[in-house]
């Protein structure tokens, strides 16, 4: 049947049995077919089976974007279990919290941490095994476990609430307009939800999916133009890096070839997506609103965009409503917080680890959102929850960066705010009242070994005054608000 659902590493499978040769990843110099991404995914499987990979095991995985992240991730589905991304930059006081968290048997990486269980590359696993013989087919049961850093400063796990199963025939477009055959081009990390959801969603479907190492304005354009690229997925802070390059460097691409653009994980400005509708029609430059929990979903084209100026779009999965402070729903046109709600009858989409989810008795929940709804239930965004902070499309939680930074000794409170910057969104800000004299270059070198590096400020400021009250809570708005006034032209 059309929708019988089979195993993730069952369409590897598949793939490679019917398009052996036809490309699977590319990432730079480095490109495999179907059919070696399957046999060697079968190596790297047993090579973590005589490691002690089970079925239903959470495998942590710490890669930059490579030939090797996608290996390791179809090696550990084969096995039936789960993919567990966390960034390659991760220091090691993360990367234990994490590792305990997911009681994860071996971590994927390159790192030179001292932790207490084996840290092999992919290369090394596939050192261990030459067998590329079919295994047992496992299906996981869950399919990603992304990382937060949440609200409370300690990682979180979010576990998602499907597992590692796709279509067995050709799989639906969806609303992700990605089509088999098409090349997807990812410029993001995939340790990303979003970029990893795309990865899987490109793979299974039998796409050739092309990587960048890294994020490189002009070396993203260019490798639109040499792999003829129909889908390409950007954050907003890649989009404006592209956007400032010399117009004649810009110009010199031919982007003809896309058909699909999607931007997501931090608010577009409308200035620069217009500019971006502009240049890549008669392609659709599209966006998506949700979390990483996906509860619900709303998506635009940027068709609509241009008649719904500044929207994130209408509800294309699950349930939105905006309600006030006092419970009750706010009518269209009217500013509230965003509370959102699977589809009725619909399993969990997502399950944490290491925190509890905060629910309504009636299902809803909310990402800390502002925003309205306009009489055609389409969806614009106030603001961003007051505390976290947008960095070039990465979440980041003051109290977690506070937490690091009050380790110091001279530190006596601190506050973590965002200030506004072009590029990034947002950049990060720390107000230190301190103990004893120090320097931002001590706190630098305090944290560098504590926090991965886009969650480090950017800036510090020194204040004599008590950051907290009695309470120990902190007016984190009103500090951000009182630095962007002060920097306002007179």
């Amino acid at each position: 049947m059309a929708d019988e659902m089979i195993s993730l590493g069952a369409k590897l499978a598949q793939h490679a049995r019917f398009q052996p040769n036809a490309p699977a990843v590319t990432c730079g110099d480095d490109s495999l077919t179907f059919a070696e991404l399957h046999r060697r995914t079968n190596r790297i499987a047993r090579a973590l089976e005589s490691l002690g990979v089970k079925q239903g095991d959470l495998v942590t995985l710490g890669l930059p974007n490579s030939v090797g992240f996608v290996e390791a991730c179809y090696g550990i589905w084969k096995l039936g279990a789960t993919p567990q991304p966390i960034s390659f930059r991760l220091p090691k006081v993360e990367l234990e919290a994490i590792m305990e968290l997911a009681n994860t048997p071996v971590v994927i990486a390159d790192f030179q941490h001292q932790v207490d269980r084996p840290i092999l590359s992919v290369s090394d696993l596939l050192s261990r095994s030459d067998d590329e013989s079919d295994l047992p087919d496992a299906i996981p049961p869950i399919s990603k476990a992304p990382t937060s850093g949440g609200s409370t400063g300690r990682p979180k796990l979010i576990l998602a609430g499907q597992p590692g199963v796709t279509a067995r025939e050709t799989p639906e477009i969806g609303g992700y307009r990605m089509k088999p055959g098409e090349t997807v081009l990812l410029p993001a990390p995939l340790y990303h939800n979003a970029g990893f959801g795309m990865m899987m969603m490109a793979t299974s479907l039998g796409s050739h999916l092309v990587l960048l190492p890294r994020f490189d304005a002009e070396k993203t354009l260019a490798a639109i133009e040499s792999n003829r690229a129909n889908w390409v997925y950007l954050v907003p802070t890649m989009m404006s890096r592209i956007w400032r390059l010399d117009a004649p460097v810009r110009e010199r691409y031919d982007l003809s070839s896309v058909d699909t653009l999607w931007h997501m994980a931090a608010p577009c400005p409308a200035w620069l997506k217009e500019a971006w509708i502009h240049w890549i029609a008669p392609g659709e430059v599209m966006e998506l609103y949700a979390g990483t929990e996906a509860q619900a979903i709303t998506i635009i084209t940027g068709t609509e965009w241009l008649e719904h100026r500044g929207s994130v779009g209408q509800v294309a999965f699950g349930e939105m409503k905006i309600f006030g402070e006092d419970g009750a729903e706010k009518p269209a046109g009217e500013v509230g917080e965003i509370y959102m709600r699977r589809p009725p009858g619909s399993p969990a989409t997502y399950r944490y680890l290491g925190a509890d989810a905060r629910i309504l008795p009636d299902g809803w929940e909310s990402l800390g959102d502002i925003g309205w709804f306009d009489a055609e239930g389409y969806l614009y965004l106030a603001d961003r929850r007051a505390d976290m902070i947008l960095v070039g499309g990465s979440n980041v939680y003051p109290a977690e960066i506070e937490a690091a930074l009050e380790e110091h000794p001279a530190v006596q409170s601190v506050a973590v705010v965002g200030l506004p910057d072009d590029d990034l969104g947002n950049t990060v800000h720390a107000i230190i009242q301190t103990r004893t004299p120090v320097t931002a270059d001590d706190l630098k070198a305090h944290l560098a070994d504590r926090l991965v590096s886009y969650k480090q400020p950017r800036s510090y400021e020194f204040v004599d005054e008590a950051l907290r009250d009695d309470a120990g809570k902190v007016r984190r708005s009103a500090l951000r608000e009182a630095r962007i006034r002060k920097d306002e032209p007179a």
